[in-house]
């Protein structure tokens, strides 16, 4: 059901899907007849004097027509009741007992039917995954967000069973922490709905000692709100993020694949920007490095507000020692539109990759960062839009304004913006961890006799990080170097040196 609640109704759930319940509800009719009609179909039955095609077929007992007697009637409700509040073990054992006690008096199709209605519970018992051990009862809240939106994931168990899964989108308005963020939909999931007895969170809200009273006054007696350390509900913690971290991506690329949505981002972000025309093509770059240590940059392309992933590219800065992000920035985008340049001339057969303009060029960072951006077009004769992004979402750095531009929190210009900015940064950090890992690689093989750059490369071919070379067995790198050198390199990798047997 929809709506507000009613005073005097007993309600379950929620459920995940309304088809999986309606499922389930027609196997516990086998079990339960009791009559799912509207009141007005039921009077008219009861006029006729004749029940409905559902009593035949078993379905309905048939209290229009006076085949159940008001007791049994009742029992069956109440057992039906008890199994949609997750004592379904206490039904399947009643039935089979009544199935024994009904073969022992030779009441065989009396048994049938009992056998019939237990095997109907048990496949009703098996759309229940059993998560806990103990029948326990507990919400278990996981969230998955970014500067802009978030996706909450709550799971329901019922005496150990999962009995209902809810996934909400939430738009950021304001500028919250993850914690303040717990706290409000808190406050929005039970504000109408009464809380069970534990509540399990990633992360306690501000002020957890005042929302466990919140709680509490809301249940009517003592409310748990902690977070899993370790055992089955901890397990499950993470099988609820990693349900909210692929929603999250399901959400993000639903977003993308409408025609409608990205044209709208992209008139939306020409208006904010100023521009005289929406940026079909939008080149962004970020830098990736840790102390000054292989310094990269990445170059991510978008065209029609979506990754044209062919036109990807990414630098290893090479005149920098030392960390120098704005340098670095400046490095990149000149070794970018030199190519261009030297590109653009060229027949069209002839051409590469940078041969193409952008319509806007953004830069991962604030006004550093897009003033040796401003430098390097200036120098090279260049009019091409250029923005900077701040780490803060919210604002864009432009080169003739003092004052970044602050685009309001729900503008799908923001939401492209941040797309953009993403992917530079994913593709800059992936190429700075892979030139990290090889650095590694190097630098503990250096000494082992035997391997030089040629079987250094071969290994990192073969097991691409230091990590999963640790990881291979002794008979693994023998695959890739001879016998004798993987010897060596085992137990180089393993903390012992060349000479030690």
């Amino acid at each position: 059901m929809r709506g507000k609640r009613r005073k005097g109704v007993e309600y379950f759930g929620p459920y995940a899907h309304a088809y999986a319940i309606r499922q389930t509800l027609d196997l516990l009719l086998r079990t339960y007849p009791i009559r799912t009609c509207t009141d007005s179909k039921f009077r008219t039955h009861e006029v006729l004097g004749r029940p409905c095609l559902l009593f035949h077929i078993e379905r309905c007992a048939g209290p229009c027509v006076g085949e159940v007697g008001e007791e049994e009637y009742a029992a069956l409700v109440d057992g039906l009741a008890q199994f949609l509040s997750g004592d379904g073990d206490e039904a399947l054992t009643k039935l089979r007992a009544d199935m024994r006690a009904a073969a022992d008096r030779r009441e065989y199709e009396l048994a049938a039917r009992f056998r019939d209605q237990a095997i109907a519970v048990e496949k009703a018992l098996a759309r229940q995954e059993l998560v806990t051990q103990r029948k326990e009862s507990f919400d278990l809240t996981a969230l998955e967000e970014d500067d802009l939106e978030a996706v909450l994931v709550v799971l329901s168990v019922v005496k150990g069973r999962v009995t209902g899964r809810k996934t909400t989108i939430i738009d950021k308005v304001e500028d919250v922490s993850g914690a303040e963020l717990i706290g409000i939909l808190l406050g929005q999931l039970y504000g109408a709905d009464r809380p069970p007895r534990e509540v399990l969170v990633q992360t306690l809200p501000d002020d957890a000692e005042l929302w466990e009273e919140w709680l509490r006054l809301r249940r009517g007696a003592a409310v748990s709100l902690r977070v899993p350390q370790r055992g089955a509900k901890r397990r499950l913690m993470e099988t609820a993020a990693a349900n909210a971290t692929e929603e999250f991506a399901r959400h993000r690329l639903r977003r993308s694949s409408d025609h409608n949505a990205r044209a709208r981002a992209l008139r939306s972000l020409q208006e904010h920007l100023g521009m005289a025309s929406p940026p079909l093509r939008i080149e962004c770059y970020d830098i990736s490095t840790i102390q000054g240590r292989d310094t990269v940059g990445s170059m991510v392309v978008f065209e029609d507000a979506l990754p044209k992933k062919s036109d990807y590219r990414r630098f290893k800065v090479r005149t920098l020692d030392g960390q120098d992000d704005f340098a670095a920035m400046e490095e990149v985008l000149r070794r970018r539109f030199t190519a261009y340049l030297a590109e653009r001339h060229l027949p069209t057969a002839e051409r590469g990759k940078f041969s193409y303009p952008p319509s806007l060029v953004v830069i991962d960072g604030g006004a550093g960062q897009l003033g040796r951006a401003v430098k390097v077009l200036d120098d090279l004769g260049l009019e091409v839009p250029v923005v900077g992004l701040a780490k803060r979402l919210e604002e864009v750095y432009f080169p003739d304004r003092a004052e970044p531009l602050a685009i309001p929190r729900g503008e799908e210009a923001l939401y492209l913006l941040q797309r953009v900015r993403d992917e530079a940064h994913r593709f800059a950090v992936t190429y700075h961890r892979t030139l990290r890992g090889r650095r590694m690689v190097d630098s503990v093989l250096d000494d082992v006799p035997g391997v030089g750059p040629t079987r250094k490369r071969a290994l990192l071919r073969r097991f691409g990080s230091l990590k999963r070379l640790r990881e291979a067995e002794e008979a693994e790198l023998a695959e890739v170097v001879p016998a004798a050198v993987a010897s060596d390199v085992y137990r180089v990798l393993h903390g012992e040196s060349v000479g030690e047997r």
